[in-house]
């Protein structure tokens, strides 16, 4: 099986390429740098005619990004993945596409299940949720998988409250489940194997790190990192962001454990990897920084 990842240069696809490199698949990366800007018309040129399946690794869950730039948002999270839908449709090619937490707004008291029609809160989960709308529609061959909070993205706002001396003022209402990116490519490789095995499990799945944590206590795990500069002080504070933020964002991920056989795993198990991770994005000099972070 021929597999595409459409990327970004965010630490994702990265990873997601060196994992499914040591599989026996056939793997192209195709590198999309500026994802807002992307020629839509210009699909014929970069997906290979013998493309099986179609993985887009732009891993978007910072609504904060997706508020300051409307258009962009509209873009990358609904323009370009269902114009590649639409070609993969009339080509007979499949497609993964990740969605997020986002579309839920966080009135359910329990855990949303795959099943639970999305009522999003802000831009990101808005065009996210449109987008799994029209995929269902467009392509039957897709997977739609929804991921909880990026690790990554929570990390770096620790990392850069250090100059500051006010503290970093992280919601304690707003619950969650925080997935890491090593994590994120190892489920993916997961499903995308299991399709060359001749699984069509076609459908939406979500994956979540196994705790659920609410974000106050997830800056106070990660400051007691190593690595992580001492005399950060957490407040349990909603910061002007955190109205972007549901209150509830746990996801039930029972039926990719069903179907695929993906168990959940800690992100507290990733959590030094991802440190490491993003230093060495740092120190390789990505200047860009990803949309989903």
């Amino acid at each position: 099986m021929h597999v595409l990842v459409v990327h970004d240069y965010g630490p994702l696809g990265k990873v997601l390429l060196e994992r499914l490199r040591k599989t026996h698949l056939q793997v192209s990366p195709l590198l999309v740098s500026d994802p807002a800007n992307a020629d839509l018309h210009a699909l014929e040129s970069w997906i290979p005619d013998d493309t099986d399946l179609i993985v887009n690794a732009l891993w978007l869950v910072n609504p904060e990004k997706a508020e300051h730039d409307r258009e962009s948002t509209h873009q990358v999270a609904f323009s370009l993945p269902l114009a590649l839908g639409e070609y993969a449709r009339d080509r007979k090619m499949a497609l993964l596409q990740l969605s997020s937490c986002y579309v839920f707004d966080g009135r359910k008291q329990a855990a949303y299940i795959s099943s639970n029609p999305g009522q999003p809160m802000n831009e990101l989960g808005r065009w996210q949720w449109e987008c799994e709308q029209a995929l269902r529609t467009v392509l039957p061959m897709h997977i739609i998988l929804r991921t909880g909070w990026s690790l990554a993205r929570f990390v770096r706002k620790v990392q850069r409250s250090a100059t500051g001396s006010d503290g970093l003022f992280l919601p304690g209402r707003c619950r969650g489940q925080p997935v890491a990116v090593q994590d994120l490519a190892r489920v993916i490789t997961a499903m995308v194997l299991q399709v060359d095995c001749g699984a069509e499990a076609w459908g939406t799945y979500q994956y979540a790190g196994s705790e659920e944590i609410n974000l106050y206590e997830l800056g106070l795990a990660i400051t007691g990192m190593p690595g992580i500069p001492e005399g950060i002080r957490i407040v349990d504070k909603v910061p002007e962001w955190g109205y972007l933020e549901p209150v509830n964002t746990t996801m039930a991920c029972s039926k990719i454990r069903n179907i695929f056989g993906i168990k959940q795993l800690s992100w507290r198990t990733w959590l030094p990897e991802e440190l490491v991770l993003l230093k060495a994005s740092a120190e390789a000099g990505n200047k860009k920084e990803p949309a989903g972070f």
